[in-house]
């Protein structure tokens, strides 16, 4: 059994501002090791990320986002920790970073291969329970802060199944009562994946790279194909995740950097203007004919709910959308409005407890159909996709359709290489009103009514890109 994050891989789940989850009646009791889950506004508020004088925000509107930093040898971590953090510290935010939990506990004398494999299973286990509790530290400091605050995790808990076997890490989650939904979906507000140098790069990944490398970590020695493989056993982990961003290395390693900040910019609400060059964008395909499961690479399937919600005006849109596996959910509201310039729209997420959901489906919009749909979501040739697979009841216009969804920064053949070839797609139907969720959720006919959106301003901040997207496309 390989050493849990030996190469130093993980990644994060998501989370919010930071009161205690309220148990669930559909819901486990308590866990062994609590898996904080995210607080929410009060219902219909957003957040507002203006600072005062001192930096400091009214406890209202303080924002705690918690992200995980994951990727395989030489991906730019440690570098896009750093950025991270210098950026954010900028803007007034106060930035924690958590330590990568296996180097702690490795570097203190455990050598891997000197375990038995019942010992090396106990220690991958408390592995995980220490993480646990060192994040929460970190998630009580943002809590309890008077600023805006990030924090940066160094891999997180899922990464763990990526070194075990599928039996052993099952009988880990049951035996402590946990579930993916809590650990991979809920826990943290976005992953982001650091594609390795040896995947893409490299000229990058040399000998030479590698040994500053290892100093620096104390570190590895991978070669180009096991960097390769862990990359991918890496970003596997987190599939399913609703805000996995996957940030290769498509683009120089400087515009690389300013991706994965202006992924995390976007899913927070922060209008970055012109500050970072934007090259990914949101992509839209219809699909036809949906081969067997067997055809797929490994996937996670969910059930999606959304409902449409009552706003303050045309040019604001509100949301919000249940996601689960096995009846564990998360839920999450989406507000789209006009950013301070007027010119673009900011799309804002926010997690919420089960109660404030209850509580903001009294404003559901009357003129919308709920959306029902069954999502997979997979990662095949370095790229992340969701396929979202409409189901009944709803309008007639959704009968059988299926619609795949991607984020790169990729053009023509490369873009056409990258696409899943197991899939019958019809076309791409990118920034199509007639395919927008917030049109094929209207019960009036598109012929008659006067909701009908036909605007092609783009947004920024939608789920698992790095760049403005159209504002029609169909949002998480």
């Amino acid at each position: 059994m390989a050493t849990l994050l030996s190469n130093g891989q993980q990644s994060v789940m998501a989370t919010s501002n930071g009161q205690e989850q309220q148990q669930q009646q559909d819901e486990p009791e308590q866990q062994q090791v609590e898996i904080r889950k995210s607080s929410s506004p009060k219902p219909g508020a957003m957040p507002n990320l203006k600072l005062n004088r001192m930096g400091s925000v009214s406890p209202k509107d303080k924002r705690v986002y918690k992200i995980v930093l994951t990727g395989g040898p030489c991906g730019g971590k440690t570098t896009g920790q750093s950025r991270l953090c210098t950026f954010f510290e900028n803007l007034g935010w106060k930035v924690f970073r958590v330590p990568e939990t296996a180097t702690v506990l490795l570097s203190g004398g455990v050598k891997f291969s000197d375990l038995t494999e019942k010992e090396a299973y106990k220690f991958q286990e408390n592995l995980i329970r220490t993480m646990v509790q060192i994040e929460n530290t970190y998630f009580e400091l943002g809590n309890s802060s008077t600023r805006n605050c990030l924090i940066i995790c160094d891999r997180g808990v899922m990464d763990a199944s990526a070194y075990i076997s599928k039996d052993k890490w099952e009988k880990m989650m049951a035996g402590n009562k946990w579930n993916p939904v809590e650990m991979r979906d809920n826990r943290y507000n976005q992953i982001l994946h650091l594609v390795s140098a040896a995947n893409g790069a490299e000229d990058f990944y040399s000998t030479e790279n590698r040994k500053r490398h290892y100093q620096d970590h104390a570190c590895r020695s991978e070669g180009v194909d096991l960097a390769r493989e862990l990359d991918y056993k890496s970003a596997a982990a987190w599939v399913g995740h609703p805000y996995f961003d996957v940030i290769d290395n498509s683009t120089n390693f400087e515009a690389k950097m300013n991706r994965m900040i202006e992924s995390v910019c976007q899913k927070v609400g922060i209008d970055i203007g012109d500050r970072l060059q934007a090259t990914s964008r949101k992509l839209k395909y219809l699909v036809a004919l949906l081969p067997p499961d067997s055809e797929f690479p490994p996937f996670q399937d969910f059930d999606v709910v959304h409902h449409y919600l009552q706003s303050a005006g045309p040019k604001v849109q509100a949301r919000l959308r249940k996601r689960g596996q096995k009846s564990h959910w998360s839920y999450i509201h989406t507000q789209r409005r006009p950013n301070v310039h007027g010119q673009a729209r900011i799309e804002v997420k926010t997690q919420l407890t089960h109660r404030d959901y209850m509580n903001l489906l009294a404003q559901r919009d009357d003129a919308h159909f709920t959306i029902y749909k069954k999502r997979r979501c997979f990662l095949i040739n370095n790229q992340y996709f969701q396929l979202d697979i409409y189901k009944e009841p709803g309008h007639p216009r959704c009968k059988g359709l299926v619609l795949l969804e991607t984020y790169s920064s990729l053009t023509g053949e490369a873009l056409k290489n990258c696409m899943p070839k197991f899939l019958n797609i019809v076309k791409e139907v990118t920034g199509d009103p007639d395919y927008s969720m917030f049109n094929l959720s209207l019960k009036e006919d598109w012929s008659t009514t006067k909701k009908f959106c036909r605007s092609a301003t783009h947004v920024k901040g939608a789920a698992n890109g790095v760049s403005s997207t159209p504002l029609l496309l169909n949002g998480q």
